[in-house]
């Protein structure tokens, strides 16, 4: 065959083959007859940001608990009246402990230890880890006397329904703790279950403040205040305090109270048996804790419309933690509710029991939570749904601490069993009481497994890789106000050398290197 055929050859079968692609390609024409070709878009691209979106719609977030609250201002003059309430060892029984010895602004409002160390310091300004028990102190073992964990006073006046991981201080009905608004009262260890207590005060926060005083752990000493009533303890205190009557262990050696009380009172001629009682002395505690508002979070600007607030790795978190197991996460926003990230409810998780314990099982140092109150099957080793608010900085985490990392307290949650089975006791400090920890957590998750048994709503047992429990941890970050871990942010709420001193007895407070917190 010639050049000029073969050519011709080639050309005749290149047309052939390019009339039967057109015949197969027209049989794939769109259904309106038209010649065009059907183009096939590939799916949008959905951003984390719009799924942690989606994640929480319907849910009413706003961003911030704080909204709708008449909250005080730490400017206030009864709130700075409680600082220096709040500060002074005055108040403790036997003068070498105070209120922020167990909540310090710079600790997270708690005191950075799984369980505190209240009265009988080695030092008593000394707050954080490598404060000790005085081995002179009473009730003396080595270990923390305190046997919880001291909970943040950041954020107090959004719980509304109860105080204290046994929410032994709580609101008849309910919905009263923040403002007593719905007339109902508070409930407190001196009235019984569902009884309002008439010397309650207004709110929870003051309800509150009245029992760190009368606890011999905390406050009031072992060997103070012997025979006396709680009522008489705080009468002995407001005496101490106003500069009147016959206190036990005698008057303050300097007292210019009665001037910080006319002043945080806006009452400038009361006397000080008149304006120094113990119920004014809560109502000022309350003011300064309740002054204590960390909302302004990442999370807040997210929820407000900024999609840049928090990083991919944060917004896939928060799918996890809002979604439900059945559509791939975590499910931890069915107790861990709204804005402020609680139900205020009480729940059997199997925390770990470390420490003093409480005086329940046969050894005395187990914990039996909301039980002790109630005295309700259900409640055995139920606590309190802790707010998730600044949670990077409010450790450590459980009701006795016994999580010294959020990470570890997070992998808890996804299957108690094993967390107890693996429990690392290098994490907690080696004085501790911990030697019925494995037998006491074990009845809490025995309880735990009776519940889910019986379809009473339990935290389920999921399983997360290690990327997805880094997500989620990213995204508590996001919970957590820049303010509380910037001293300078939090110094409104710290005594300044500058400021007034009535009785000379301000807890300065020093890290275990002599620091000033």
């Amino acid at each position: 065959m010639n050049d000029n055929k073969l050519s011709f050859f080639y050309l005749a079968q290149k047309t052939a083959i390019a009339v039967a692609i057109t015949a197969i390609f027209a049989g794939c024409s769109s259904n309106d007859g038209s010649d065009e070709d059907e183009v096939v878009e590939p799916p949008p691209v959905v951003s984390e940001a719009t799924k942690a979106r989606e994640a929480i719609a319907g849910l009413g977030l706003a961003g911030d608990p704080s909204i709708g609250r008449d909250l005080p201002s730490i400017e206030d003059p009864k709130a700075q009246l409680g600082m220096k309430l709040f500060f002074t060892k005055a108040l403790g029984g036997d003068m070498n402990s105070a209120c922020v010895t167990c909540h310090h602004p710079s600790l997270g409002g708690g005191d950075d230890l799984s369980l505190s160390i209240g009265v009988d310091g080695v030092f008593d300004d000394l707050l954080g880890p490598g404060r000790l028990h005085s081995p002179s102190g009473e009730h003396f073992d080595g270990g923390p006397t305190v046997p919880r964990n001291a909970p943040t006073t950041f954020n107090l006046a959004m719980y509304d329904r109860s105080i204290f991981h046994d929410g032994r201080v709580e609101s008849i009905g309910g919905t009263a703790g923040a403002s007593g608004s719905d007339g109902q009262g508070i409930r407190t260890p001196e009235s019984a279950l569902g009884v309002a207590d008439p010397n309650a005060g207004f709110d929870l926060a003051a309800a509150q403040a009245r029992f760190p005083v009368t606890s011999p752990e905390e406050m009031r000493d072992f060997d103070n205040f012997d025979g006396l009533t709680n009522a008489e303890i705080r009468e002995n205190l407001a005496q101490r305090i106003g500069g009147y009557g016959s206190p036990l262990g005698g008057a303050l050696a300097v007292n210019e109270w009665l001037d910080e009380f006319r002043e945080g009172f806006e009452d400038l001629d009361g006397e000080a048996e008149e304006l120094i009682t113990y119920d004014n002395i809560a109502e000022a505690l309350a003011e300064y804790e309740r002054s204590q508002v960390l909302v302004n979070t990442p999370w807040k600007a997210f929820v407000e419309g900024d999609d840049d607030a928090i990083n991919k790795a944060a917004q896939i978190g928060a799918q996890l933690f809002f979604d439900s197991v059945e559509d791939g996460g975590a499910n931890c926003a069915s107790c861990h509710s709204g804005d402020f990230f609680t139900d205020e409810n009480f729940h059997v998780i199997g925390m770990a029991q470390i420490g003093r314990g409480k005086g329940d099982g046969p050894n005395g140092n187990d914990d039996f939570g909301r039980f002790r109150e109630t005295g309700e099957d259900v409640d055995m080793y139920a606590f309190r749904t802790p707010a998730l608010l600044n949670t990077t900085a409010t450790g450590p985490w459980g009701h006795t601490g016994s999580y010294t990392t959020l990470e570890a307290a997070v992998r808890q949650h996804l299957n108690p069993q094993d967390a107890l089975d693996n429990y690392d006791f290098g994490q907690i400090a080696p004085n501790i009481q911990a030697v019925d920890m494995v037998e006491n957590t074990q009845k809490s998750i025995d309880v735990l497994e009776t519940n889910r048994f019986a379809g009473i709503p339990s935290i389920e047992n999921i399983t997360l890789s290690d990327t997805q429990v880094a997500q989620l941890l990213e995204f508590l970050h996001t919970l957590t106000d820049p303010c509380v871990e910037d001293r300078a942010c939090m110094a409104k709420w710290i005594p300044d050398a500058s400021d007034t001193n009535p009785d000379t007895m301000r807890l300065n407070a020093v890290d275990d290197n002599g620091n000033y917190l």
